[in-house]
């Protein structure tokens, strides 16, 4: 019975050795690594937060990656097919729609293309392409400037068109009609200017241009920059500041002496 009284005298101190309790029992018989001290709370969010943006950046890379894929050019299938089946590939692919000449729309599916009946169409120039709301970049274009007899060509609220882009597009110059610009985040004054090639224009949409800051202004040097064309978008008195008004004058208040 003395082994019994010696363990009980042994764990006492420790259970009623103040007012930690067990949480006193479990620093002391804890091994030293594993004790937190307060100092490293700044290490320890400082390591949780460069995971955060270690992971961000990850991300952020792995979509790049995917949009290059996405815009990268069809050297193959412009050697069997031609550049008029790979534009419209490469659009269908994208989520877009393309029209041949004397054809119907064909838009795309689920899978990128509605059928592969276009790949018959070798020698039929596409007239218009609808690439509204793709991830069309600079590189990407490779695939449409090839289009020589391109009529019609949306781009709207595509997010990675940018100035650049617009720079490319005097290629089509002796062919394209009408052009919408509508809803790009990234296309500005400057890119606008690069237009002035496209004189065959008669039709250009420039609405709802975010890094555009004086809309009313720009549509009025746009129009001037292309005579022949309609140009749509924001009135000409948005975005302009107006000077402020002069005071009502009273003509019944007497004349100061």
């Amino acid at each position: 019975m003395a082994a019994p009284r010696a363990y009980l005298h042994l764990v006492s101190p420790l259970w009623n050795g103040g007012t930690r309790g067990i949480r006193g029992m479990s620093s002391a018989v804890a091994p030293e690594g594993n004790q937190r001290k307060p100092g490293k709370l700044l290490q320890f969010l400082t390591d949780c937060f460069y995971d955060v943006e270690a992971l961000r950046e990850y991300l952020f890379q792995k979509q790049v990656s995917k949009i290059h894929q996405k815009n990268r050019s069809f050297t193959y299938f412009k050697e069997r097919y031609g550049p008029y089946v790979t534009g419209a590939y490469f659009i269908l692919k994208q989520g877009g729609a393309v029209k041949f000449q004397g054809k119907e729309w064909i838009r795309s599916s689920g899978h990128g293309y509605s059928s592969l009946e276009f790949l018959n169409f070798q020698a039929i120039p596409v007239e218009a392409v609808d690439a509204s709301d793709c991830a069309i970049n600079y590189q990407g274009l490779d695939n449409l400037l090839a289009l020589k007899e391109l009529q019609s060509l949306s781009l709207q609220r595509c997010p990675h068109v940018d100035d650049w882009c617009l720079s490319r597009l005097y290629h089509l110059a002796d062919s394209l009609q009408e052009l919408s610009l509508a809803g790009c985040p990234q296309i500005s004054e400057r890119g606008l200017a690069c237009l002035h090639h496209l004189q065959n224009l008669r039709r250009l949409d420039i609405s709802d241009l975010p890094a555009v800051s004086s809309p009313g202004l720009t549509r009025i040097l746009v129009e001037e920059m292309l005579p022949n064309c309609k140009v749509l978008g924001a009135e000409w008195a948005e975005g302009l500041k107006l000077g402020p008004e002069e005071p009502s004058r009273d003509t019944a208040s007497p004349i100061p002496a």
